[in-house]
């Protein structure tokens, strides 16, 4: 049977289209637009989490000691420098007391003055005694009258007042010129702990008042990490958790720690809470006061509940969820989240149960229409 010439090449062109229309379909459907997205999936399992708690502080000293004299004077020398390490007991400095000599003589001079004080108000209370017991033995013989014996008793309870005034002057000047010398007995500057020179704020020749500060010397045994954690996350911040601490100059080494204390006050400000870090031990070498630490705080472990990996959460709409398969399809469900641990699980209150199979990866952005294509891992991306 022939066909004319129009209809072959009608046929002939129809040939070719089918095939070509059935391999763009195929395309399509394996690898255009509407082919299906390559995915991984994971279950909803039922574990327990042990979540952390980040926060962000600077490194300062627990204990600090500003050594200074306990009198007005002038610093005579310095022997330590900032950053030296020194050890208890030793002599950091020594002070020149500028008057302390001519005050010392003075005080002297005051004692002696009150010595011969002393010896007078005696001898006087000694012959107001005897004139008393005189008049005394002259009343019971009818010698003298009563009135002057009144007034000779009188006269011995002064002199004797004016004694007892004289041994406490005396004593009182005794005890100032004790403290004078102590006073230049503290004229050396002696370290009270071992420690590292953190500041010299009087060099020699400076003149510095009673309870100035000459030294500053830090306890290194007693370094922490003054940390800020958001209020909203804080919950379950306990005294004794254990701490990983990254100094901003080591970021490759994390430090063990502990909590030591939480504050009683929060900032009501930034509303954030704030607790002391302490060093298991003291780093190798010290940090510089005032670096930043990174601070995470092991929280203690949750009871076991519905867990997915973070990567599976999913923004659609301004709802946070996941892509869930519900026979054969998917449906976008809304999530509650719980805490997080460190390791990217996070436990999931309400939207998901356990045994569920949700979306942990996508190649591309998923949608309720979507066809995907379970694979076991995707290019670029590690197994969650």
């Amino acid at each position: 049977m022939k066909f004319p010439p129009l209809q072959r090449r009608t046929l002939a062109l129809v040939v070719i289209i089918i095939p070509l229309l059935l391999l763009f379909i195929y395309v399509a459907l394996r690898s255009g637009p509407l082919a299906p997205i390559a995915a991984t999936v994971s279950t909803v399992e039922s574990r327990s989490v042990a979540p952390a708690l980040a926060g962000i502080g600077t490194v300062q000293a627990r204990f600090t000691y500003k050594i200074g004299p306990t009198v007005a004077g002038r610093v005579k020398r310095s022997d330590v420098h900032v950053g030296d390490t020194v050890k208890a007991g030793q002599v950091l400095g020594e002070m020149d007391a500028v008057d302390l000599d001519d005050r010392v003589s003075a005080q002297q001079a005051a004692i002696k003055s009150s010595e011969a004080a002393l010896r007078q108000a005696a001898a006087k209370e000694t012959f107001a005694q005897t004139q008393a017991t005189r008049y005394e033995q002259l009343l019971s013989v009818r010698g003298t009258s009563e009135e002057t014996v009144v007034t000779k008793r009188q006269e011995l309870a002064v002199a004797s007042a004016a004694l007892v005034a004289s041994r406490e002057d005396i004593a009182r000047l005794r005890a100032e010129l004790e403290a004078l010398r102590a006073q230049r007995g503290n004229l050396r500057l002696v370290a009270p702990v071992a420690g590292l020179v953190a500041a010299r704020d009087a060099d020699p020749g400076t003149t510095v008042v009673a309870g100035q500060a000459v030294i500053e010397v830090i306890d290194t045994a007693g370094l922490w990490v003054d940390t800020r954690f958001d209020q909203i996350s804080a919950e379950g911040l306990a005294i004794g958790l254990p701490a990983k601490i990254v100094l901003r100059s080591r970021r490759s080494q994390a430090v063990a720690g502990h909590v030591l204390r939480i504050e009683p006050r929060a900032d009501a400000v930034t509303e954030e809470t704030l607790a002391k870090i302490v060093f298991n031990a003291p780093p190798v070498p010290l940090p510089p006061l005032g670096e930043l630490a990174e601070v995470t705080v092991q929280l203690g472990e949750l009871p076991a509940a519905p867990t997915i990996s973070n990567a599976a959460i999913r923004t659609v709409d301004g709802k946070r969820g996941v892509w869930k398969l519900v026979e054969g399809g998917l449906t976008f469900t809304p999530v509650v989240l719980g805490r997080s641990s460190l390791d990217g699980l996070v436990q999931v209150l309400e939207g998901l149960s356990v045994g569920d199979q949700i979306v942990l990866y996508s190649a591309k952005t998923l949608s309720a229409k979507s066809r995907i294509n379970i694979v076991d891992r995707l290019p670029g991306v590690s197994p969650g």
